[in-house]
């Protein structure tokens, strides 16, 4: 006889209270021991605002995490350690500054042969060497520019206008030529260099390293002023790479420069004489050079005329004026023509001015 809650042929397959129902919802061991939620036992749920149930880590979950963060940071490490150590590496880092040298300089006063020929201006260049030289800057050209191995054509090109600039500044500028400043070219020259060109303003000295006339062209304005501001100029540009990270322009250029006695009180204008001024300077330049529009001067060289051999030209230049004369100025010194550029500068401390740089008149 069936049980009583049975029916005698037992329960009907598919229908609700019959074993299989359950038999997909049964959980293991395992699953049980991983479950997040656990209930609470009794006596722990009867403590005041218990939950019903507590929360499960698992102590693997947690060694999981400290894991990570131990490798999180050794990561971060690694990636700080690679660069540093791609930073000391780097081979395009920017170059050291070097300071830079000072200027040497060499001053040679060129003696006349005879009378300084005078007259008027425009007669006087008409008549001379610098009858086919332009005037002002317009005489200083920048020659045909390309790029080197380490500078590109702008930076070529950027060089040869700091050095015009400088040409400019420093030999044609009215202001610098009569004494009044000297703030154009000191604008110019490099800040290592600035305490060279000052002592060289206030206290010029024949050493090699402090004659103003190896900086700029100054007249006493004393002596003599401009009889005609249209001073001739013709020369030369050239440039050259001398290391990877430096570009030197070499300047040869002739000044012609029409002068006349400082007037004292009324009288008659006196005539004009010329004076002229050979002018070889090698700039140097470095990338900072370049950005910041300056120049690093490395060697000037001035032979300047007609001025007597025992002047003092550390300073401002002295120039013999229209009639004046050396007596046996042609005996000694080596003849020197400041026209003829691009040749090795006068050796000696006094050259003679060639009779054909002077007006033929």
């Amino acid at each position: 006889m069936a049980g009583r809650g049975d029916p005698p042929e037992g329960t009907p397959e598919g229908l609700p209270g019959g074993e299989d129902e359950y038999r997909s919802v049964v959980f293991d061991e395992a699953f049980v021991r991983a479950a997040h939620l656990q209930e609470f036992s009794a006596q722990e749920r009867m403590g005041e605002h218990a939950l019903a149930v507590r929360s499960r880590t698992s102590s693997g979950e947690g060694r999981s995490g400290s894991r990570q963060a131990v490798l999180l940071v050794l990561l971060i490490l690694l990636a700080f350690g690679t660069a540093i150590y791609l930073g000391a590496r780097n081979p395009y880092q920017p170059p050291v500054d070097q300071r830079a040298e000072p200027l040497r300089t060499t001053v040679v006063p060129l003696a006349p042969q005879g009378p300084v020929p005078g007259g008027v201006p425009a007669r006087l260049f008409d008549h001379s060497p610098a009858a086919a030289y332009r005037t002002g800057a317009a005489g200083i050209n920048l020659p045909v520019t390309g790029r080197t191995t380490h500078f590109a054509e702008s930076q070529v090109v950027t060089a040869l206008s700091i050095a015009k600039d400088y040409l400019v500044a420093s030999a044609l500028e009215p202001d610098v030529l009569s004494g009044v400043t000297v703030r154009p070219p000191r604008l110019l020259i490099d800040p290592d260099q600035l305490a060279q060109f000052d002592r060289s303003v206030e206290t010029p000295a024949d050493d090699g390293r402090h004659a103003l006339a190896g900086w700029l062209v100054r007249f006493d304005p004393r002596q003599v002023v401009l009889a005609d501001p249209a001073t001739r100029v013709q020369g030369t540009l050239r440039f050259e790479e001398t290391g990877p990270d430096t570009l030197d322009v070499t300047a040869d250029h002739t000044y012609t420069y029409a002068l006349r006695p400082a007037l004292r009180g009324a009288g008659p204008v006196a005539e004009a004489s010329l004076f002229t001024v050979h002018r070889e300077m090698h700039f140097r330049f470095d990338r900072e050079d370049l950005r910041m529009h300056r120049a690093e001067l490395v060697t000037s060289t001035v032979e300047a005329g007609p001025q007597a051999c025992g002047a003092d030209t550390t300073g401002s230049l002295k120039p013999l004026l229209a009639g004046a004369r050396v007596p046996g100025a042609g005996d000694g010194p080596a003849v020197t023509d400041p026209y003829a550029t691009g040749r090795p500068a006068a050796p000696s401390l006094c050259g003679a001015l060639a009779p054909r740089a002077q007006p033929s008149l």
